[in-house]
């Protein structure tokens, strides 16, 4: 494995050095800054590192060795045909840390980002002396059990057409549009001042890479991984759990579970944010940099 590091100039993260590691032949980006505690923070679907330029830099100066990463698939990381699933990233994950970490680092991530990161504080204990989990995803998909017979077949019927060699290309390039990109961030933050031009072309730019409709074909048609349910039984480190409460992808009425983790142990921290969709780290970056470095200070308090 070998790493190569370039100066990124374009916004929206011109601020952060990109680096870029070699795993299983793929170029894959990441970003540190900082020294202390390491944190590693991972992106949601269709994201990257640029999802956290408002968290890394406080987060750093406040005393973390913040280390963000491109999984394979998004970002600036190479977008290879493969077989996408949770243990495919967890892997990366693994791999990632013995190559650039070594130590005991909280896994933060957003979305199907939280979900890894229950994966890893499940699967790789050591590894992992703690986890932050922003409006956490139940799968990478959707589990056909989980949905209503008319919205199952709709579903199924979608996926197939995703997946066409004639008609999945034209369907990629309408989704991924700037006007349909701004459209579903209107949906997705609650706050219509957060969905920035910055934003869009943070999302968009990545969907120009070769490679980046057979990722997004792929994806969309992969398992959905382990259930929270399943994983959080076998976790015993501590948990922040921050929920943004107007999220219409991951309602926080599912957050039910992580509710009841909060009630019965102290090991586990409930916050849910008001007025905030999906990705509460961009859409209220102060309060949730202040939720992580609180609870961070009281958890693991640093000499």
């Amino acid at each position: 494995m070998t790493t190569q590091v370039s100066r990124s100039t374009a916004a929206p993260f011109a601020s952060l050095e990109t680096q870029f590691w070699t795993w299983q032949g793929h170029r894959i980006a990441y970003a540190a800054q900082g020294t202390g505690i390491p944190l590693i923070l991972i992106h949601g679907f269709g994201a990257s590192i640029g999802h956290w330029r408002r968290n890394i830099p406080v987060l750093a100066e406040a005393g973390y060795r913040v280390v963000a990463i491109d999984l394979l698939g998004f970002g600036k990381s190479d977008k290879p045909v493969a077989d996408y699933c949770m243990e495919l990233w967890q892997d990366l994950l693994r791999d990632f840390w013995t190559a650039h970490v070594q130590e005991p680092a909280l896994f933060v991530g957003n979305s199907i980002g939280a979900l890894l990161s229950l994966m890893m504080l499940a699967n790789h204990p050591e590894m992992a002396r703690g986890g932050v989990l922003l409006n956490a995803a139940g799968g990478l998909n959707h589990r056909p059990e989980e949905l209503p017979l008319p919205l199952r077949v709709v579903m199924g019927t979608f996926t197939k057409v995703v997946s066409s060699a004639w008609i999945g290309p034209f369907l990629f390039q309408q989704i991924r549009s700037k006007p349909r990109l701004r459209r579903t961030l209107h949906q997705v933050y609650h706050d219509p001042t957060a969905v920035t031009d910055e934003l869009i072309d943070l999302i968009y730019e990545p969907s120009c890479d070769k490679g980046a409709q057979k990722v997004f074909a792929a994806i969309l048609t992969a398992p959905p991984g382990p259930k929270p349910e399943e994983l959080l039984p076998r976790i015993n480190q501590p948990l922040l759990v921050l929920w943004g409460e107007a999220d219409p992808w991951t309602p926080i009425s599912g957050a039910k579970l992580y509710r009841e983790l909060a009630e019965q142990s102290d090991r586990v921290q409930f916050i849910p944010i008001p007025n905030t969709g999906h990705c509460p780290h961009d859409e209220r970056p102060d309060v949730v940099n202040a939720h992580v470095i609180d609870w961070l200070s009281a958890t693991f308090p640093q000499a």
